[in-house]
């Protein structure tokens, strides 16, 4: 029997698109299912650092399709024009991609990789599902809606942006790894901090902490995720530190997803982003969190992440203007104050995500 091609296809959703692809392969009936990956090969336009999906789905025995889509920028760079142009290519790429797979059902996480997929997947009358993770909803998944045969949502609050249409709600895919985390009760006397900005790493957040590390480390060790681009001036920084506070900082470009779930078992506090798949392991594991949301989101997605997380009882959402050194310092201390009142408050409440991944996965499967 000829193998079962299953495309699935996104920007900054390596993370969403592993924990589906576990629960795909655990399904018999998708006993011989191939599967493929349409998207981007670098994670940020006029940079050479590799996506999550081109550096992990391949060593998961998932056929890596790399395609230049261009997307529309949410400010005026040196990029606008040059990746505006691209978006023609990305079409022509992802109409070969899928001549040549010819999959029986695409499923789509967003981003601007994923339209020309999408696109060309309605006019080939394959069944095409979309996934929005955020609280809002993503430019790409807006204008993939009209082409979409089943739109599934992680959050209710998304609905309002797709009036008219039907939808379903299922959450955020968790990966395994975050699934095994147990939530911590107690927090040490000397906690561990966590700064992480993304899989493409903040330099808002590494630039603040060059400000504010050296009081931070009277107060907390600290493991920071740069990201690729800033990682070699980081850590210029950190080797002009005292080794005394050297020792208490760890600094890493990233960790592999599947490192995730043992980091954030091992750290008591965290200061991140607000993407929505950040968002939702940092609910799960329940660790007190400072969002510092990435502005100029379409719909102010991030903003809607935190003040999510931050309703949820997870900790405290702050504007970039608002995470002044003085700010940040003083809400690390009311994390630490406050913790076993977080803690108690977070107690028995169940992630919306927890079983996202194997819906997901059925929902692929009635279309195999």
């Amino acid at each position: 029997m000829a193998n079962l091609p299953i495309v699935l296809t996104g920007g900054h959703a390596g993370t969403a698109g592993i924990a589906v692809l576990t629960e795909l392969r655990k399904l018999e009936k998708l006993g011989n299912a191939e599967y493929f990956w349409i998207g981007s090969k670098v994670a940020m336009e006029g940079k050479s650092s590799p996506t999550l999906e081109s550096r992990v789905l391949p060593k998961l025995g998932v056929t890596f399709y790399p395609i230049t889509s261009g997307k529309l920028q949410t400010k005026f760079t040196v990029h606008t024009i040059s990746s505006m142009l691209k978006i023609p290519v990305g079409f022509i790429q992802a109409f070969f991609a899928l001549v040549k797979i010819k999959p029986k059902v695409i499923l789509s996480f967003g981003g601007f990789t994923s339209f020309p997929v999408v696109f060309w997947g309605k006019v080939f009358g394959i069944p095409v599902i979309i996934h929005e993770q955020t609280v809002a909803i993503g430019r790409a998944f807006a204008a993939s809606v009209p082409f979409a045969t089943k739109i599934l949502l992680a959050r209710d609050e998304s609905k309002k942006y797709i009036a008219g249409r039907n939808a379903e709600v299922v959450g955020n895919p968790l990966m395994p790894e975050i699934l095994s985390i147990k939530q911590k009760t107690w927090m040490p006397r000397f906690p561990t901090l966590l700064v992480i900005g993304g899989s493409r790493g903040s330099s808002f957040l590494n630039e603040l902490m060059r400000a504010i590390v050296k009081d931070l480390l009277t107060l907390v060790n600290i493991i920071h995720l740069t990201g690729e681009e800033d990682y070699k001036s980081q850590s210029i920084f950190r080797e002009s530190l005292d080794v005394n506070l050297r020792n208490k900082y760890a600094l890493y470009p990233n960790v592999d997803s599947d490192k995730m779930g043992n980091l954030y078992q091992n750290v008591d506090i965290v200061i991140a982003r607000s993407g929505a798949n950040t968002v939702s392991e940092l609910i799960y594991a329940k660790i007190p969190t400072i969002f510092i949301p990435l502005p100029r989101t379409y719909l102010d997605e991030q903003v809607k992440n935190a003040k999510y997380a931050e309703n949820y009882g997870l900790g405290v959402a702050l504007a970039e203007n608002e995470a002044t050194d003085s700010r940040l310092i003083a809400e690390i201390k009311n994390l630490i104050k406050n913790r076993n009142k977080i803690y108690k408050n977070l107690k028995g409440k169940i992630s919306p995500d927890v079983d996202a991944s194997k819906k997901i996965a059925a929902i692929v499967s009635v279309y195999c």
